[in-house]
């Protein structure tokens, strides 16, 4: 009886009838998991040997060897570190130390990488880091596992030249559309114009998201068409897109409709100040086909109460003015006032249908909106250091992208005291992406601090979402303040919270120092 026979007979009896023999080549059984573990990781060990003892079958091809690599593979340590993250410890600084290493110009071992592309398979927000640290031996492997497949093509490569167009998957299609769209957005438009009648909805919207690469004018005749189609979420996309083109028709269009609701108003100042002007605010009394045509919903998102209190949904005419203010030209409003961005923003506003100030709210929030659309940092400047009232502090958070870098952090740590004890906080620092340094770290090192040395629930509560927040984020140079916070701290779950954050900055901290060259 062979050794294969003889496992197979130690299955069928059980291993306490009949113990597992020992391997060909071993004259002991292996040590450790128990007699049934040890049958089956023989078992796994004589099916490898069976099959790498084979002959091919006629015609069949060999694999292609893996390619070299032109990378050199991360230090021991942080080899080492990779290895504990893949088995769970702090799994959550995986894409960061993907996108460190690559950064570094290094890749993984060879040896992680079947498990690495396997989280892969489960997370999809860790595909770009993985395609950018695992090497070509990475995509050689995905190559031979279907299940890995998706790296292939999920880099800057989207696996295949343009016949993918005519044969690849839908998200292979996607991907040759977002790199033409990259390099020659007209013939990325042509491709897709060829066959956009006979794509689905859903697909017809996938293709069209593209088109946030390389925008411009040239792409208005496409979009205008599409504000016809038969998809509901093709049509609200294209208008999406219209609103990001200032000097289209529909910025035009736009424009006649948001000044029917607002215009200048010169009043008389009080004391010594001259006369002044104001911003009279009047929110549009009807919905048409063609608003609805250029994507104004009749209840747009929040619509649904008419008269409501602070922080609460708002009316439907509110929410039409804030999406036409979002989706009109800012240029309008500096050609009408004649102002630059800084002192339109804080001029009055007033409203005789709206006497407790929500049409400045309305208003801001919709020149909020339309700066982040039209990527305007005169504008974004203005409304984040004008001291405007909104009631979406969110809104103004994300126009921190639109800053030029240098400036961001300190407009974010700005705008964090400004809402600090609010509950906006954590919605505002949601939005903020990591690496929080400088200014930014002191505002947030700050704010955890204060919810720390207070013991009421919702200090408890804002202390562990800020560390939750923060871990990923906050640079670990901000470790040694946090420490000696915690060492004046009750015991409690905030206590627990912070001291997490510490462990895991202190992580981070080793881990980017040992991908460092």
């Amino acid at each position: 009886m062979n050794a294969w026979s003889e496992h197979v007979s130690a299955a069928l009896l059980g291993t306490e009838r009949r113990p597992p023999p020992p391997l060909p080549g071993t004259t002991e059984p292996g040590a450790g998991g128990g007699a049934a573990g040890r049958l089956l990781d023989q078992a796994a060990v004589l099916a490898v040997r069976r099959r790498a003892g084979r002959r091919p079958s006629a015609g069949a091809e060999p694999i292609a060897p893996a390619p070299l690599e032109d990378a050199p593979v991360v230090p021991p340590a942080a080899a080492r570190r990779l290895a504990r993250i893949l088995a769970g410890e702090q799994v959550r600084v995986l894409p960061e130390w993907l996108e460190a290493a690559a950064d570094h110009g290094r890749r993984v071992p060879s040896r992680l990488l079947p498990e690495l592309l396997e989280k892969g398979r489960g997370d999809r927000v860790l595909r770009p880091a993985i395609a950018r640290a695992a090497g070509r031996r990475g995509v050689w492997l995905a190559l031979q596992n279907t299940d890995w497949a998706y790296l292939v093509g999920s880099g800057d490569d989207p696996g295949g030249d343009a016949e993918v167009w005519e044969t690849g998957t839908r998200q292979q299609r996607i991907a040759h559309l977002t790199r033409l769209r990259g390099t020659d957005p007209a013939a990325a438009r042509e491709v897709l114009r060829g066959t956009w009648s006979s794509e689905p909805a859903p697909d017809r919207a996938a293709y069209l998201g593209t088109f946030e690469h390389g925008l411009s004018a040239g792409d208005e005749e496409f979009l205008e068409a599409a504000l016809e189609d038969r998809g509901k979420d093709v049509r609200q996309l294209a208008s999406d897109l219209l609103s990001r083109l200032p000097d289209s028709a529909y910025g035009r269009r736009m424009a006649v409709r948001a000044l029917r609701c607002l215009r200048p108003e010169t009043r008389p100042g009080g004391g010594r100040t001259g006369p002044r002007t104001w911003i009279m605010v009047e929110p549009p009394r009807a919905h048409d086909e063609e608003l609805a045509r250029d994507g104004v919903p009749f209840h747009p998102t929040g619509s649904f109460a008419p008269g409501r209190p602070a922080g609460g949904p708002v009316g439907t005419r509110a929410a039409w003015l804030r999406e036409i203010l979002a989706r009109t030209p800012l240029s309008t409003w500096t050609e009408l006032l004649g102002l630059p961005p800084m002192e339109i923003v804080c001029l009055p506003v007033g409203s005789a249908a709206d006497p407790d100030g929500r049409g400045a709210r309305d208003l801001h929030i919709g020149w909020a909106r339309a700066a982040l659309r039209q990527r305007d940092v005169g504008w974004a400047r203005a409304l984040l250091k004008g001291g405007v009232v909104v009631d979406e502090p969110q809104a103004l958070a994300d126009l921190l992208a639109v800053l030029p870098e240098e400036e961001r952090d300190t407009a974010t740590a700005d705008l964090i005291r400004w809402v600090d004890g609010q509950p906006d906080l954590l919605r505002v620092l949601e939005r903020v992406p990591g690496p929080w340094t400088g200014a930014l770290a002191d505002a947030v090192v700050t704010t955890i601090t204060v919810a720390a040395e207070h013991s009421s629930r919702r200090h408890e509560h804002t202390l562990t979402q800020l560390c939750r927040l923060a871990d990923q984020r906050l640079t670990p140079g901000a470790a040694p303040r946090l420490e000696a916070l915690a060492a004046g701290s009750a015991a409690g779950p905030e206590s627990a919270a912070l001291a997490e954050l510490i462990d895991t900055l202190r992580f981070r901290h080793d881990m980017l120092k040992e991908l460092s060259p």
